[in-house]
């Protein structure tokens, strides 16, 4: 008998905009997904984004993670910034603290912690910021942190007792060495939606996925990203999300 397929959690980054400008369709996404990793003032988000995200995701059901970032609304949050760790500790305790205080305020709670953008990238290969990343979560409670298969700060949280979430994309193209292919590369974000969820089903149910030069890539993740920004976005989640029930796949929060 085949053993059954372990529960897929689909997250989207949501909550992105900034005042009276918004990006992309958060109610729609909320349809589809099981985890809202909500900005929260590094890349994006203030307090109105933070509390609509908060409010819709808890009436949808809906998983909140903290979406924290750089200090980068410029460019948001995809620039690496060579800053202290004590500042980068900080910074995510302020905007984790920021979340936290406007999902409460809607009935809700964070359950975990995403770094967005160059952050996320930076904690696959820079010691320091990862164990930046990591007291900052130890101090804010030991919240589960969602990070990449293979990444410095998944040993670095496992050694301070932090729970680790790791996560595959449905939407991005991977280098040979595990690493996603940097925005700004052709073919970097995929946006057909059958390239799309035949992805996401290569991650689902083999754990892995080929690159471009046809190398396999081993990705044994928890949770799987559709970026809520990529062009149709509405779309290529509700493809990848009828595409992985329909293959048996069931779907469920990791937090």
């Amino acid at each position: 008998m085949t053993a059954p397929l372990p529960l897929l959690d689909l997250n989207a980054d949501l909550g992105e905009g900034y005042g009276d400008w918004s990006m992309g369709d958060d109610t729609a996404m909320l349809e589809v997904v099981t985890t809202a990793n909500i900005a929260c003032g590094g890349h994006a988000g203030d307090g109105r984004t933070m509390r609509a995200a908060s409010r819709a995701a808890a009436a949808h059901g809906v998983t909140i993670t903290a979406h924290v970032a750089y200090p980068d609304l410029g460019g948001f949050g995809r620039r690496f910034l060579d800053i202290a760790p004590a500042d980068l500790t900080d910074q995510v305790v302020v905007q984790v603290g920021a979340l936290q205080a406007m999902a409460r305020a809607e009935g809700a709670q964070v359950r975990g912690v995403k770094p967005h953008g160059a952050l996320y990238n930076a904690l696959a290969h820079h010691g320091a910021q990862a164990a930046a990343v990591v007291r900052a979560v130890q101090e804010l409670g030991d919240l589960p942190l969602v990070v990449a298969p293979g990444a410095v700060a998944v040993e670095t949280a496992q050694e301070a007792g932090i729970a680790v979430v790791l996560e595959g994309f449905a939407d991005r193209a991977y280098l040979p060495d595990g690493t996603l292919t940097p925005r700004g590369t052709p073919g970097a974000v995929l946006t057909d939606p059958a390239e799309v969820a035949a992805q996401a089903l290569s991650i689902a149910t083999a754990h892995g996925v080929r690159t471009a030069d046809g190398s396999w890539v081993d990705l044994p993740v928890r949770s799987l990203c559709l970026h809520g920004d990529t062009p149709g976005a509405v779309e290529l989640a509700r493809t990848v999300r009828s595409h992985l029930e329909e293959a048996g796949v069931h779907l469920g929060a990791a937090l």
